[in-house]
């Protein structure tokens, strides 16, 4: 099923139902709802809360009536028919007019050998549209940014390099030990606010440079290219 991920919701036609993707196209995978005796892998029981449970149905999908149960998966499938996962609904952010998938940014960051975790997702920034890639890394003390910069050109497109880099000595993580990016996205990148050291890929420079309070106005008032 077709996804929008600037609205973070599916794609409808003219008559409200949703649109199958093509070969190539990304898209959330959906599996329907059927209420058969017979067939028990196709139930859905739900969740203790009927809120939580609705936000997992999508209704009136590709007729009237229906019920599809939506699994938070990205995937892309070729004109082989194999599919590839390429995100988690929510984790792919859209700049410079492309879809950005976390996942992939943060395999490229991991096969850079002095970088050791990564948590990759999208940041707002004033007066532009979709959201700006940041990272969060945590790395060995002989960090190389010339390198890694380097590094993240040769394996990504422009669009998907991050914009911001930030390092940390350790990845905050949930009790469950997953990485906690809701709290990454809303401290954004201001260095005034965040105490671990930020850079941005200033693309005149061709480099990662240290954000400092100035020059993050000027990026916040539209004056530096990105």
């Amino acid at each position: 099923m077709r996804f929008d991920v600037e609205r973070q919701a599916p794609v409808r036609d003219a008559h409200g139902f949703c649109v199958e993707c093509k070969p190539g196209e990304t898209g959330e995978v959906i599996g329907k709802i059927l209420k058969d005796a017979s067939k028990p892998g196709a139930r859905f029981e739900g969740y203790a809360a009927a809120a939580e449970t609705e936000k997992k149905i999508l209704h009136d999908v590709f007729q009237k009536g229906d019920s599809w149960f939506r699994t938070g998966d990205l995937m892309r499938k070729d004109t082989a028919g194999y599919f590839y996962f390429v995100d988690r609904v929510g984790d792919t952010f859209r700049w410079k007019g492309e879809n950005v998938s976390t996942t992939e940014v943060e395999e490229a960051i991991g096969q850079f050998d002095e970088a050791l975790e990564a948590a990759v997702y999208g940041v707002e920034i004033p007066g532009r549209d979709g959201r700006a890639g940041m990272a969060a890394i945590v790395a060995k003390g002989n960090f190389n940014l010339t390198a890694f910069h380097d590094h993240l050109a040769r394996r990504l497109p422009d669009y998907a390099r991050p914009v911001f880099l930030r390092t940390r000595s350790h990845m905050d993580v949930t009790a469950t030990f997953k990485q906690k990016k809701v709290d990454l996205v809303a401290q954004g990148f201001d260095p005034g606010t965040i105490g671990d050291p930020i850079y941005f890929n200033d693309p005149a420079a061709k480099a990662f440079v240290r954000l400092d309070p100035t020059l993050y106005a000027r990026i916040r008032d539209g004056q530096v290219r990105l």
